[in-house]
Formats: C-alpha cells, sequence, structure tokens
C-alpha cells in the first residue's frame, strides 16, 4: 500500500522512474514490472479501496510480480477531475471514478443517475451488469480509457443538511446544496428547486464547515467515512440517485500489457466488483444507527413525491432527449416506465 505523499511528489517521481528506464539495458528494462498506480476519491478503510487492494495482491500473486498495483487513497494523486485528465493523458494508468462525474466526459455513463430511477440496489447492478453497461462501456471505450468488465458501487446517495431536515421537494426550494461536479446532478436539484453548487468531495468538509454551502448529498459511507456529521446535523433518506463506480485504465498503457496480464487484471477487478459491491451495501445500510450516536438525526421521505415533482417540472423528458431512444429504452427496461 502506498500513501502519504503528494501529487507533484508522485508526478516527478514518475518522471524520474520513466528516465531511468529508458537508460537501463534491454535485460533490465524486459523484468522491470509494470505498475499500475490507482488513485481513489475514498478513505482506506472504505470498501473500495479494501477491494482495490485486494485485486492488487491477486494480479501480483497471478503475474508473480510483472504487474503492480498501487493504491493511492484520499485524492493523494489529486482530485476526480485531476485525476481523470491524467489517466487520459497517461500520467497515472488508472483511477476509480463515480459515473456522475465521468459523465462529463461521457454523457451515457450518467443513465444510472437519473433520479428516483432504481427501487433497490440489485436492479441497478443488473442494469450496470447487462444491456445498459454494454451502451456505456462501449461510449467510455472511445474517450481513450479502457473500463474494467463491472461497475463497483457507490450506493444510494442521502441528502444531509445543517439546518433543516428534508422531507418534502418544497423543502428544497433554495437550498444551498453541494453536488458533484456532475451535469444530472446539477439538474436533478435544479429541477426540485434547489441552489446546487458543483465541488469536487476533496472540497467539501471545508465547503460545509464554511456554511459555503447548507447541505450535501452522498451514500451513507461517505458520509461516515468523510466525517460529515461532525458539520451536518440532519440526514433525509431520500434514495434520490443511485451511483456506480468504474474502475478505468489508460488505454495505451492497457495496450502495452501483455494479453495474459491484461486478462489477469480485469479478472482480478472483475471478481472483487460484487464482493465491493456487498460490502459497500453492507455499510451503508449499517450505518444509521452509528450515525445517529455520532449526533446525525435522520427522517424517511416518500420518492414519489419527489418523482411526481420532477415528471412535472420536465426532468424525466429532458434527459430522455438526452440520452436518446435507444440508451433511455434500456434503462426502462429495468426501471419500468419513467417519462
Amino acid at each position: 500500500m502506498t500513501t502519504g505523499i503528494s501529487r507533484k511528489q508522485f508526478l516527478l517521481g514518475a518522471g524520474a522512474a520513466a528516465g531511468a528506464a529508458a537508460l537501463a539495458p534491454g535485460s533490465a528494462r524486459a523484468a522491470r514490472p509494470h505498475v499500475i498506480k490507482l488513485g481513489l476519491d475514498v478513505p482506506i478503510d472504505h470498501p473500495t479501496a479494501i477491494h482495490a487492494t485486494e485485486a492488487g495482491k491477486m494480479i501480483a500473486a497471478e503475474t508473480k510480480g510483472r504487474v503492480r498495483v498501487q493504491v493511492f487513497p484520499s485524492n493523494e494523486l489529486g482530485d476526480d477531475t485531476h485525476m481523470l485528465s491524467e489517466v487520459r493523458s497517461g500520467a497515472i494508468q488508472m483511477m476509480g471514478i463515480g459515473d456522475n462525474i465521468l459523465s462529463s466526459l461521457v454523457p451515457s455513463a450518467a443513465i444510472d443517475n437519473v433520479g428516483f430511477a432504481f427501487k433497490n440496489i440489485e436492479t441497478a447492478w443488473k442494469a450496470l451488469d447487462g444491456k445498459v453497461g454494454d451502451v456505456v462501456r462501449a461510449d467510455i471505450m472511445k474517450a481513450g480509457v479502457y473500463p474494467m468488465r463491472r461497475i463497483w458501487d457507490e450506493g444510494f446517495r442521502q441528502i444531509t443538511t445543517s439546518t433543516t431536515p428534508i422531507k418534502t421537494p418544497a423543502d428544497l426550494k433554495g437550498f444551498k446544496i453541494r453536488v458533484p461536479p456532475s451535469p444530472i446532478s446539477v439538474s436533478l436539484f435544479k429541477y426540485l428547486g434547489a441552489a446546487p453548487t458543483s465541488l469536487n468531495i476533496a472540497e467539501l468538509y471545508t465547503a460545509l464547515q464554511t456554511k459555503v454551502v447548507d447541505g450535501q448529498e452522498n451514500p451513507l459511507g461517505l458520509i461516515e467515512t468523510q466525517k460529515y456529521y461532525q458539520v451536518q446535523k440532519y440526514c433525509s433518506m431520500t434514495n434520490h440517485m443511485w451511483v456506480g463506480y468504474w474502475m478505468l485504465v489508460n488505454a495505451t498503457f492497457w495496450k502495452s500489457l501483455p494479453a495474459a496480464d491484461r486478462k489477469i487484471v480485469e479478472a482480478a477487478f472483475n471478481e472483487q466488483a460484487p464482493k465491493q459491491r456487498m460490502a459497500n451495501n453492507t455499510l451503508n445500510n449499517s450505518l444509521q444507527g452509528k450515525l445517529t450516536k455520532q449526533g446525525m438525526m435522520f427522517n424517511t421521505t416518500d420518492p414519489s413525491q419527489f418523482q411526481d415533482a420532477l415528471v412535472k417540472a420536465g426532468f424525466y423528458k429532458d434527459w430522455q432527449a438526452k440520452f436518446g431512444p435507444s440508451l433511455w429504452s434500456a434503462l426502462e427496461a429495468y426501471t419500468g416506465k419513467l417519462a
């Protein structure tokens, strides 16, 4: 496990290593292992980091050390936007990214973020393992990155506030809420009457602490591991959006690996995907009691009220037009009629 270095130090080190490799004798270069530096935006104790580390152990063992994965948690290599740029350029080899943020580059990646689309998490997994995922993976590869076959899980998102609980759509009117830099996240809350502000997660705690925003929305696992309960009082269980987490590799680096090693790498991450999903879901489902003890107050909501508000406002019609009939039909095959 590699932690505790700055992004600048890492990039300088990577450049030095590349220079040394260029000067090394041919036999030394041939023996040098392929190192995959994997940037994540979650803490080291989050299920995503834990199972990425397990994938790395599997890969090192199966390749007999020819391929090694170094996991950098907690935005050590930069925030999501910077890491995505660096994976595309090849400055780092791999990252995990929520599909809501990936959608700024690959618009179809946001299809599973449609507000109140999935009634349960198993349906979301089935859709992304099926026809919906097939379309999105093809679009991701057009952007110069290679996605692992099976998507990982961030989970359903809930709304926290420092001011008042969110019980109905009317409670969101004018509400200053942080959302990730994701067009569909901004759109969802605008259609619900809120005042969304886009910030990367690395900036969120400070924004909540200094009242730049009065609330945010994330799965309970991130609310707990990022310690938002220290600066938020209320948590409204809205399940307003499910977010998946793609493991992406720079396409040029991916092609540089021998075919046998590519197969091992992808198999390891795909094997860990359902384990991460279950662990993440278990974590999210277990945290209400813990967060209550840490001072948060919870309330439930009626999703049909929010969905009706979105129908009336035209949210679904708008996004149906943006995604196109083919992808929207693939989604509704799993969710039922939305628009």
